[in-house]
């Protein structure tokens, strides 16, 4: 009796812990990032190049953002539903202290194939900052005469792929010029935090 007791306590500690571990994965996978501040307008200090006519989205990313694969892979299949109709840069912000090499990784890579689709270094995230991000992944449109038109993230939530509301109100307002929302949350790490190993070089990176 006393080994069936045994048993039927460590089964329901076994639930209890694999349901915290699955609550604490679904509040993470959920918990949205910062919102961005983007000017109404194009800012006309940025070096960003920007085509009279053309809609234009700018991603601000870090290079080392895991949650941010999935960001790519969206605006990937985003590039191909809108071909020809949408100018898109992804600006990888990079720390004053990084290495030279160090914003070249796997993300920078993913974003570089994408037909029509600019990657830029943003040093020391100035532009970035120009466009008022704080989140990897976030996403700024702008329509032909260079007004915001949406602010967000393009995923449904942190590193998942999928159809979004993000997605789907670009694609509308690049198609149709309306949208049912102007907005969406962003799923992702930030952009400019001390404390995060996402955004700061490691010790042995720094030596390089």
């Amino acid at each position: 009796m006393s080994r069936r007791i045994a048993l039927g306590f460590a089964v329901c500690l076994w639930i209890a812990v694999v349901c915290a571990g699955v609550g604490f994965l679904w509040s993470y996978g959920h918990a949205a990032g910062a919102p961005a501040t983007p000017p109404q307008y194009w800012p006309s200090e940025t070096a960003i190049p920007r085509v009279n006519g053309h809609h234009t989205l700018v991603m601000l990313a870090h290079p080392k953002c895991p949650c941010s694969r999935a960001s790519v892979e969206e605006l990937s299949n985003l590039m191909t539903n809108c071909a020809g109709r949408l100018d898109a840069y992804v600006l990888f912000v990079t720390p004053k202290s990084a290495p030279r090499d160090w914003y070249q990784t796997d993300l920078w890579s993913s974003a570089a194939r994408i037909p029509g689709v600019k990657t830029m270094l943003d040093q020391d995230g100035k532009e970035a900052a120009r466009f008022g991000a704080l989140t990897s992944g976030q996403v700024v449109l702008y329509d032909p005469n260079g007004k915001r038109v949406f602010s967000g993230g393009i995923t449904e939530s942190r590193g998942h792929v999928g159809d979004n509301k993000g997605r789907s109100a670009i694609e509308s307002l690049v198609d149709a010029g309306t949208a049912n929302t102007d907005s969406t949350v962003v799923f992702g790490c930030p952009l400019f935090n001390p404390g995060s190993e996402c955004v700061v070089p490691s010790h042995d990176e720094t030596k390089k």
